[in-house]
């Protein structure tokens, strides 16, 4: 059945209808459409547009459609239009005229964009359960191994000391705001469009509030044209998306990294590794691979969804239709790379001692030392030119800061004393960075309570 055959006297192409039709991917929405049938016919019968009669008849033709296909008894028949035809030509079937009669006062363009609003805070709901499952590993780590000496880089080169706890918890710094993230979209996408009609509302006498507090939404839009032509919410969510995203890759590169024999920092669980087909040695990081790979397929969708809405006139387009495809792939995409991630950070094995053999090379205490002259009054270019004088000649001696003697420190600079060799200890390096937001040891675990006290858990 076509909703607008009246107009058509001829059938159209076959091949004109595959390209066309959205059931395929909008099928998914099903249960989302009917509940939005059933607010409106409720409200319908409410104002007095159908009868109470036809109203019940209508609710409980949804109700049984609803119940047959989370029973499989009803398949979705996938050569309809789109899912909204298929709800509506189902219903009509089973109850007979008063089917016909659910549509009044509304168009499959305020439909759809009530039905992708439903469908989406539903799994704005799950990336939430699914970055605070991923969060609650990563702040149990971090405290964990708040006193695990390592390097921090910067350029990949060693730098300074930090803990593993520390660098665990910038993660989950960045996790925290894709949380502060979703949640800011999901009150914009929470807005009901339904009575805009097809762009102009409509002559009935509706209550859209009604519908919206039916649906647990918080208000209506205000405009009819952009009722049903407004998709930022749709690339504010694959926006939200693509960042969390961008912060997997990151993890799963420092991970990569961290696996080879190069860092040996840690291994992962053999669950969530593969092996060569030709070396049979190797144990390869294939899914922290993955997922810095798949960044780029939900940063294609977000770049697919702007460009598809960029050049569009009020107020809806067929154009539009290639939302649900972009969105969802972005969604699953996410959902599946935060859930094996996840698992696969949970079981990994941390080498400490790596860690730290690590940090004993590269001379990361260096600013420590120029701090130590500092403290004892020299000016911190000048400790800075000292000290980076010494670095050059322990590379061209095969020294370390912690190795060459103390007159070998005089003969740089006379400041130096005993006590240079606790101030460059790498521990004390650590311990001594108390500011909020350091890496010591206090701090990593302060900053674990506050965002568990923040999260819930």
């Amino acid at each position: 059945m076509k909703l607008w055959a009246g107009r058509f006297k001829s059938e159209i192409d076959k091949k004109t209808n595959d390209f066309n039709s959205s059931i395929p991917f909008d099928c998914r929405m099903v249960n989302d459409d009917i509940k939005g049938s059933m607010a409106h016919a409720t409200m319908l019968g409410a104002q007095g547009i159908i009868s109470e009669a036809d109203r019940d008849t209508i609710l409980s033709g949804l109700q049984g459609i609803l119940d047959d296909i989370a029973s499989g008894a009803l398949e979705i028949d996938m050569t309809a239009e789109d899912v909204h035809t298929f709800v509506e030509a189902e219903l009509t079937s089973r109850v007979g005229d008063a089917g016909k009669r659910l549509h009044t006062a509304r168009s499959r363009n305020d439909q759809v964009a009530l039905d992708v609003r439903l469908y989406l805070l539903g799994k704005c709901d799950e990336l939430t359960t699914s970055v605070r499952s991923l969060l609650k590993v990563i702040t149990d780590k971090a405290e964990l191994y708040a006193d695990t000496v390592m390097p921090g880089y910067t350029h990949l080169q060693r730098a300074q000391p930090i803990t593993f706890g520390h660098h665990l918890m910038a993660y989950a710094e960045m996790f925290c705001r894709d949380l502060e993230r979703i949640a800011d979209c999901r009150k914009r996408m929470n807005i009901s469009p339904l009575g805009s009609a097809a762009l102009a509302g409509t002559t009935y006498p509706l209550d859209r509030e009604a519908v919206a507090k039916t649906l647990g939404m918080d208000g209506v839009t205000n405009n009819s044209l952009d009722g049903v032509s407004d998709r930022d919410f749709v690339v504010e969510l694959m926006s939200a998306c693509s960042l969390i995203m961008v912060h997997l890759s990151r993890f799963s590169e420092e991970m990569i990294l961290w696996c080879s024999w190069e860092f040996k920092f840690v291994e992962l669980d053999d669950a969530f590794s593969t092996g060569s087909s030709i070396m049979p040695q190797k144990k390869n990081p294939d899914i922290a691979e993955l997922v810095r790979g798949k960044s780029g397929r939900v940063f294609g969708d977000l770049v697919a969804m702007l460009t598809a809405l960029k050049g569009l006139p009020l107020a809806y387009n067929k154009d539009m239709q290639e939302d649900k495809e972009a969105v969802f792939d972005a969604v699953d995409t996410v959902l599946i790379c935060t859930d094996t991630f996840t698992a696969m950070l949970d079981t990994i094995s941390v080498y400490k001692d790596n860690m730290r053999a690590a940090a004993a090379k590269g001379f990361i205490n260096a600013t420590d030392c120029a701090d130590y002259l500092v403290g004892k009054g020299l000016p911190f270019r000048d400790a800075y030119k000292a000290v980076g004088s010494l670095v050059a000649y322990c590379i061209d001696n095969g020294k370390t800061l912690e190795t060459i003697s103390l007159d070998e420190y005089k003969s740089v600079c006379d400041m130096f004393d005993n006590d240079v060799y606790e101030a460059i200890n790498l521990d004390m390096c650590v311990k001594r960075r108390t500011v909020k937001g350091g890496p010591a040891p206090e701090c990593v675990r302060r900053e674990v309570a506050a965002m568990r006290e923040k999260l819930s858990f």
